[in-house]
């Protein structure tokens, strides 16, 4: 049998495009000699569609496409593909595969195990099949499941569950296992999920067929690598990364059909960071996309990533510098934009700011006396450079990509309606010792972010001779202490067991939980770690735990 791994890029919402896509894979496909295509999950409507299944006329659309699809197809070919369908009890719908050939539906598939945790909320709106489904095509008795279906023996997913699709699939009931996937990427599922599918097929003795959605949906960003594994557990095909794909595998003669992987960590995430902004400027409507300057390591990153998603003409960076910007943040500012190729500008906001110095000191100095720690002045820096990149925007149509870091935004080093202000942030899942990893990957063949912005302290240049390290603990200690409290979930006590000061871990902590109202205030921030700050980590603002 020969399969098509249908490897696509949908809109979620789109599903008039997204159909037409579909319908144009399945005729490359059945040209190709495919005698099966699948797609991945919720491909018709793109994953995830959240609160639009809960709009009558966007789930008649859905139907509506769903039946066009079905009479369209070339003949010769049966598709499964992913839609949704109304549910037993007519309050909630189904989360589908179709297995149609043209003008006929063979059967479908209804996604079994409902994920409601991290970036995951199926149960809202779906409600949950019972039944496998095998069907003997040419010769092969193929069982369809959906996504989660196939982690049902996960540690810590599985357990989340009663049912075990799983189960069922043995070499008596089954030749081949189909999985049509929108599985995220995060760095850890590059290496998990692959060796989770080839154990899978070792373990019950059948092929597997796994096609994952790719492309960027609103913080999501999948990356395909759609693949099959023989029955022994052999990778035989593997779709590239982070790209719309076709890939048509013979199942009885497979060939090395092997995309290339990404071959670092880094490169994995620079994949993962341009893609998410290609598609999140494309879906929403952007072409051009504007980014404050400062000559660090952060907003360089930023614009090597807008530069390569959007092309450098689209973007333009800006150095904003007051009286306390160094000169060489300013040389290295227009340095990288030259190496980017991408316009640049300058706008000296100092005297906006000694205005603002002269205007607003009285109030606030009548308003009362200085806090601890007092970064009025400093905010009010950031809060000018916010609001000349948004005139810029709003002139031009531009996106504002902001540039802060997850370890600044998890302890609240940042300014809101100043360097949060914008309409994605991009980095806002990568740890600073992370960007440090991404920024030298970029640089391995040549210099394009400069030298000095990767070697020198980083700096928010608000206040005369500041370093981050003045208001935070060194990013190598930081670093490894949120990624264990926020991604991890460990609790003070076990934080400190792992041999960080217990001083430093209470600060940590109470700045993370103290800074949870500006996290909510931020722009959406794409998503590449197990536990992003965002839709998969929904903390009370106004709350009273305090892990002492």
């Amino acid at each position: 049998m020969k399969v098509a791994l249908l490897q696509l890029d949908p809109t979620v919402g789109a599903v008039k495009a997204n159909a037409d896509r579909l319908l144009d894979f399945a005729r490359k496909a059945r040209a190709a000699g495919a005698e099966l295509a699948v797609s991945g999950e919720l491909s018709l409507i793109g994953y995830p569609p959240r609160d639009l299944l809960d709009r009558p006329a966007f789930v008649r659309a859905a139907l509506q496409e769903t039946e066009r699809v079905v009479a369209e197809l070339p003949d010769g070919l049966v598709l499964a593909f992913g839609t949704v369908e109304t549910g037993r009890f007519g309050t909630l719908l189904t989360n589908s595969a179709v297995i149609c050939e043209r003008g006929r539906r063979l059967a479908s598939t209804r996604k079994r195990l409902l994920p409601t945790y991290d970036v995951f909320d199926d149960a809202r709106h779906f409600e949950p099949g019972s039944e496998r489904t095998t069907l003997e095509l040419y010769g092969k008795r193929v069982t369809f499941t959906i996504c989660e279906d196939a982690w049902a023996e996960v540690d810590g997913v599985g357990t989340r569950y009663r049912d075990n699709p799983l189960r069922e699939v043995t070499p008596e009931t089954t030749d081949v296992l189909v999985n049509l996937s929108a599985s995220p990427f995060t760095l850890d599922k590059l290496a998990f999920r692959p060796k989770l599918f080839s154990e899978l097929a070792r373990r019950h003795g059948v092929s597997v067929v796994l096609v994952n959605q790719v492309g960027g949906n609103d913080e999501l960003v999948f990356d395909g690598r759609s693949s099959v594994f023989s029955s022994s557990g052999e990778l035989l095909a593997r779709a590239p990364a982070f790209e719309e794909s076709l890939r048509v595998v013979d199942l009885a003669a497979p060939g090395p059909e092997l995309a290339p992987e990404p071959s670092s960590r880094a490169e994995a995430l620079q994949g993962a960071l341009v893609l998410g902004v290609r598609d999140y400027a494309r879906k929403c409507g952007f072409s051009r996309a504007v980014v404050g300057l400062s000559g660090g390591i952060d907003s360089a990153l930023v614009a090597v990533i807008a530069a390569e998603a959007l092309s450098p003409e689209n973007v333009l960076g800006v150095s904003m510098p007051t009286r306390y910007s160094s000169e060489g943040s300013r040389v290295d500012a227009e340095a990288l934009a030259r190496s980017l190729g991408i316009r640049y500008d300058t706008v000296d906001i100092d005297p906006v700011f000694a205005s603002m110095l002269e205007h607003l000191g009285p109030p606030v100095e009548r308003a009362g006396a200085a806090r601890p720690g007092d970064v009025t002045w400093e905010n009010v820096q950031a809060r000018i450079r916010g609001a000349t990149l948004m005139a810029i925007s709003n002139r031009t149509g531009a996106i504002v990509l902001t540039t802060g870091n997850k370890s600044e935004i998890a302890v609240g080093y940042c300014t809101l309606y100043g360097d949060m202000v914008g309409g994605l942030a991009v980095i806002s899942d990568l740890p600073k010792t992370m960007v440090y990893e991404v920024a030298r990957w970029v640089n391995r063949d040549r210099e394009i972010i400069p030298r000095s912005s990767i070697e020198k302290a980083p700096s928010a240049e608000l206040r005369p001779d500041q370093k981050d390290e003045d208001s935070l603990p060194p990013y190598s200690i930081l670093d490894p202490i949120l990624e264990l409290y926020v991604e991890q979930g460990l609790s003070r006590e076990e934080i400190v067991r792992r041999g960080f000061e217990d001083a430093t871990v209470r600060r940590v902590l109470h700045l993370v939980r103290a800074s949870e109202y500006k996290r909510r205030q931020a722009a959406p921030g794409l998503v590449v770690t197990s536990k992003a700050f965002g839709p998969g980590r929904r903390m009370p603002i106004a709350q009273g735990f305090v892990e002492e």
